[in-house]
């Protein structure tokens, strides 16, 4: 996704009166127009949030701390050991790096940490070093493992991620634990789930092994907000794709499909239609829903409350 496929798709934003872009990775800042596309939406009155793996923020942080409105960094260990089981990368340092350098140049970014088999029992270690860190807030999402398609995977995605029954009982240790040393840091927000939304967590992996119900999920994201990847295709989520043509033109093709075209095909308006009925199976599983009142649909600051309570 380069310039000037971001630079063609400004009408159509424009038309959809859109309020926010987030870019996403990976890691977005290696994407060499990465400046300029952020410089640009900006200039047509767009938030720009980033969300990053992190591995090239310390290089860029004080650019990034100017052109970003809010910056999200995944980091899934709070040692060098952990991190580089999870990530397969000796860049623990580098990634607490870059989150130091964006706080110093007065962007704290928010830490968003997967839990999974290889951390849970981190939480209130997550806590701690975020504080260290000077970051703004920190959040926890359960790993996708129920969904093969999210995010790109291929469809032989197996996935070991998922806490096993026998690490249930410890996690709820871990849970009551993170609940009663951190309460403050639950009520200040610092911690950007509630207690009943971590516990969501315990409950997504108890279900998994059939030993609970899924909890409950309530989602209307699709309503106010859709994913472009990098060869052009939208979806209205990343755990759920459109049609393979449902896609706006690259920068190598000529102009053949505006995002506002695209969106309102009949197929696609069927496929949201089909969510909100609740009729798409990969939302009953889904580990990041988003809801917002639909009478704040059009309301950016209504966006940003919700979009950090589901730590997205």
């Amino acid at each position: 996704m380069d310039l000037a496929a971001v630079t063609r798709l400004l009408p159509s934003l424009a038309a959809l009166h859109t309020e926010l872009v987030l870019l996403s990775g990976g890691e977005p800042l290696l994407n060499p127009d990465w400046a300029a596309i952020a410089e640009i939406l900006r200039r047509h009155g767009l938030q720009v949030w980033l969300l990053t793996s992190g591995l090239a923020l310390s290089k860029y942080a004080a650019r990034a701390a100017k052109l970003f409105d809010a910056i999200t960094v995944s980091l899934d260990g709070t040692d060098a050991g952990t991190y580089r089981a999870i990530r397969g990368l000796d860049a623990f340092d580098k990634v607490c790096a870059g989150i130091r350098g964006a706080a110093d140049h007065g962007m704290p970014p928010g830490i968003r940490v997967t839990v999974q088999r290889a951390n849970y029992r981190q939480l209130p270690a997550f806590v701690v070093l975020a504080k260290a860190l000077r970051a703004r807030q920190v959040s926890f999402l359960a790993v996708d493992v129920a969904n093969p398609h999210a995010f790109g995977r291929t469809d032989d995605f197996v996935s070991d991620l998922a806490l096993k029954p026998e690490d249930l009982p410890e996690f709820e240790q871990v849970l009551r634990a993170v609940e009663q040393d951190h309460a403050e840091d639950f009520r200040s927000g610092f911690i950007a789930e509630s207690p009943q939304k971590l516990r969501r967590i315990h409950q997504y992996f108890a279900a998994i092994h059939a030993q609970a119900p899924y909890p409950p999920v309530r989602c209307n994201a699709p309503e106010f907000s859709a994913v472009i990847g990098a060869t052009g295709r939208v979806q209205p989520c990343f755990f759920i794709a459109g049609a393979a043509d449902a896609r706006v033109s690259s920068a190598t093709e000529n102009p053949q499909y505006d995002l506002d075209d695209v969106l309102n095909r009949q197929d696609m308006t069927q496929l949201r239609t089909a969510i909100q009925m609740g009729a798409r199976r990969e939302c009953t599983t889904c580990v990041c829903s988003l809801w917002r009142d639909r009478s704040n649909i059009g309301s950016a600051a209504a966006f940003t409350k919700s979009a950090s309570e589901a730590a997205t």
